[in-house]
Formats: C-alpha cells, sequence, structure tokens
C-alpha cells in the first residue's frame, strides 16, 4: 500500500490543482468520471506525486498530458513517476489531450474496458 499522507507537503498543491483542473481535465471528470459507478478520486496524493485520477479498486492512475510532457525534462519526470507507481502495483496510462478533444468517447470506452479488466482478474 502506498503511503498516501506522508507527504503532507503536496496536498496544499493537490488542493489546488483540483481547483484549477485544466478544461480536459474537467472534461473528463465532469462528463464521464465523477459518475463512473466504480470510484474515481481527482488530484490524488499517491506517495511523492500527485496522480491525475486514481481508482484505487482497479489500481489504475489515468494521466492526462498537455504539451510540457512532451519535452525531454517532462519526458524524463513521467518516467520516474510512472516507475515509482507502477512499484506499487498501480497500472498508469497516459491519454495525451487531444485525445480528450478528438476522441472523447474513445477515452470513456477505453477507460472503462481498462477497470473492467482489472477488476476481473483475481487479486
Amino acid at each position: 500500500m502506498i503511503q498516501r499522507k506522508h507527504n503532507k507537503g503536496i496536498v496544499p498543491a493537490a488542493k489546488m490543482l483540483r481547483k484549477n483542473m485544466t478544461k480536459e481535465e474537467k472534461h473528463l471528470w465532469y462528463d464521464f468520471l465523477r459518475t463512473y459507478p466504480v470510484r474515481f478520486s481527482r488530484q490524488k496524493v499517491l506517495g511523492a506525486y500527485i496522480a491525475d485520477f486514481y481508482c484505487a479498486e482497479a489500481k489504475l492512475v489515468i494521466e492526462l498530458d498537455g504539451s510540457g510532457h512532451y519535452t525531454e525534462e517532462g519526458a524524463q519526470h513521467d518516467e520516474e513517476r510512472t516507475a515509482f507507481l507502477e512499484g506499487y502495483g498501480l497500472t498508469v496510462v497516459r491519454i495525451p489531450n487531444t485525445e480528450i478533444h478528438q476522441n472523447f468517447r474513445g477515452v470513456c470506452a477505453y477507460i472503462d474496458d481498462l477497470v473492467k479488466q482489472s477488476l476481473s482478474q483475481p487479486c
């Protein structure tokens, strides 16, 4: 289990991110994840990181990637973060913001498939 609360220093940042979600995060949250039958959290502190969206039951982290993630520094940070989270048995899925704009229904179907697949596997 990840020590979620040990990093109290980033809790205020998570709260700020929750209040100031990107338009893509808002779209995914309000138009799909908020009412999804399996509970998702947004801007969830997981160790040293803040996950965009987290489903504990499915052990799934969803990250929406804007342009900052496609720099060398951004890619390196994403690799470290993914390795850390995967070390706790979580699946990390990165979805480009462009997919939210161009293929929202497909993104929702993809997330739904991931959750159902995870929940169908024996613990």
